[in-house]
């Protein structure tokens, strides 16, 4: 076993961790975070497997503009709310 295998093993196993964290949360600002946090591990082992332009589109969709919009869908849902 290489060490990029051993490093792709624990990333498999760290995004799965998290993707459970993440579907099973009760709070929805959690789980956002947990996303995040998912989308970010994913970039990482994009890097890891030589892609690069995938990583880098993963960086910024998936990561910057998704967890934006979310997390001010979630804000803007709250003060409806308090209204």
């Amino acid at each position: 076993m290489t060490t990029i295998d051993s490093i792709m093993l624990v990333l498999s196993v760290l995004l799965l961790i998290i993707a459970f964290l993440a579907v099973s949360e009760k709070k929805l600002i959690k789980s956002v975070i947990f996303l995040s946090a998912l989308s970010m591990l994913s970039v990482v082992a994009f890097v890891v497997l030589k892609a690069p332009d995938v990583a880098l589109t993963e960086a910024v969709i998936g990561s910057g503009l998704v967890t934006a919009l979310f997390v001010f869908t979630l804000l803007s849902i709250k003060k409806e709310e308090a209204k």
